[in-house]
């Protein structure tokens, strides 16, 4: 005999009229007299379920009974449309097959610190908000990597342990590897992405990346997902369009299909509804202006020296003055990567671009185009006091058939936080890892 449901909540309108067996968990549970009202979830939905005493078994309404919150259950009955119901669909139950009685639950319908939610967080993403969360973050990731496949891209898998760093040397986790030495969880793919580049012209990779920064803020975790596009012949410019179009199809297609989970988050949408091309992009030295005239405005903003990073209260700050995501470009290159490519006409700045989420949510994705010429790359690489043997195979790819090109990682985490409307990125990922948490 198969466990296996006739039917599911998401699809249940397509069986008005018909008697099917969904499979589930109990939500919730009110007992009024001979009426018991089960909601029941399976994954895709909630349907409130309607046990009469006078049209089921002796045996049916105990086990009814019997039901606490997230119990296992399979339940039959009649699919009724009812205006008034969630979803729109009712069961009439005819028999409840119990899986298993679940004991008192933790997480109750009351006021939970967030410290205690964490604790239970294998649990907290069966709730309601959490759950439409992380639908949101699986549509983004279908949505970028279908996108990119439509557009010719390749998905070109980078390893996670590398020999060297690729971001910078103080925020690498390092373990031993055999007798080769140290080896460290990745920052990026980006380095590795590049050789597919070289191979089949327009290419992404996609996976897990790792910053040990000791950063406590809403914005980090130091496990987190990048999805990394990288493209041939392709200059600053021709990388910032790429970049805008992306993320306004990853922000249309989540409107579209994950409309009933905004609204649980209770989202509003006209922002993201304004996320179309072009978007604005000012340079860091308007960035530096703009801080500068209007730091008051944001809590934390402070001016600015030239060569100093932007902050969260600064991004916060530029963000605030549009009405869509903005690229800010051009930065100083000696804050950011050896390997951008310097702008021929001020060598001083580098052409990269950070695209900022409008709301306070702060850089999304950053990108540049990259350094071509071998003998400046590396170059670069001595000026960052990294070791060159340790890079010879990346300026390999500058000796055999160079040509200009151009990437961009976006990161998942903060891009859902953005679209989802959430103020903390733990909620963004099933299990966060932060510098005091790494449990579950």
């Amino acid at each position: 005999m198969s466990l296996l449901p006739t039917a599911t909540i998401s699809t249940i309108a397509h069986h008005n009229g018909e008697i099917v067996t969904l499979a589930g968990w109990v939500v919730h549970k009110t007992e009024k007299g001979k009426l018991i009202f089960i909601r029941l979830r399976d994954g895709s939905g909630v349907i409130q379920c309607v046990v009469f005493r006078n049209n089921v078994t002796e045996a049916t309404f105990a086990a009814a009974q019997q039901l606490t919150i997230e119990s296992s259950c399979r339940i039959t009955g009649a699919v009724r449309a009812d205006a008034r119901a969630p979803g729109g669909f009712e069961l009439d139950v005819n028999a409840i097959e119990i899986i298993q009685i679940a004991p008192e639950y933790p997480i109750q319908p009351k006021e939970h610190g967030v410290e205690f939610l964490m604790e239970h967080r294998h649990l907290w993403i069966r709730s309601s908000k959490q759950h439409a969360l992380l639908r949101i973050r699986a549509e983004i990731i279908a949505a970028a990597q279908e996108w990119l496949n439509d557009q010719g891209f390749v998905r070109f898998d980078t390893p996670i342990l590398t020999p060297c760093a690729a971001e910078g040397t103080t925020n690498l986790f390092a373990t031993p590897y055999f007798d080769l030495g140290t080896a460290y969880l990745g920052q990026t793919g980006q380095l590795y992405v590049e050789a597919g580049m070289m191979s089949f012209g327009k290419v992404y990779c996609f996976g897990p990346t790792f910053r040990a920064e000791k950063s406590k803020t809403r914005r980090h975790l130091t496990e987190f997902w990048m999805i990394e596009p990288e493209v041939a012949f392709a200059l600053h410019d021709d990388n910032l369009a790429l970049q805008e179009r992306f993320v306004s199809a990853i922000v249309q297609r989540v409107l579209e299909r994950r409309a009933d989970d905004l609204a649980t988050l209770e989202r509003d949408t006209k922002p993201l509804e304004r996320c179309v091309p072009p978007f604005p992009r000012i340079t860091y030295d308007e960035a530096l202006k703009l801080i500068a005239e209007r730091h008051t405005d944001v809590e934390g903003c402070t001016p600015l020296e030239w060569g100093e990073d932007l902050g969260a209260p600064h991004e916060t700050l530029i963000a605030s003055l549009f009405d869509r995501p903005v690229f800010v470009e051009r930065f100083p290159s000696a804050i950011k990567a050896f390997y951008m490519e310097p702008d021929p006409q001020r060598p001083e700045v580098a052409l990269c671009a950070d695209l900022l989420a409008p709301e306070g949510y702060g850089e999304i994705i950053g990108g540049s185009q990259r350094i071509h010429d071998p003998a400046l790359l590396e170059r670069r690489i001595r000026e960052y006091g990294l070791n060159v043997d340790d890079y010879q195979w990346y300026i390999d790819l500058r000796r055999y058939g160079s040509v200009p090109h151009s990437g961009f990682g976006m990161g998942i985490e903060r891009a859902t936080a953005w679209i989802a409307g959430t103020h903390h990125i733990r909620e963004t990922i099933p299990f966060p890892r932060m510098l005091y948490r790494m449990y579950p």
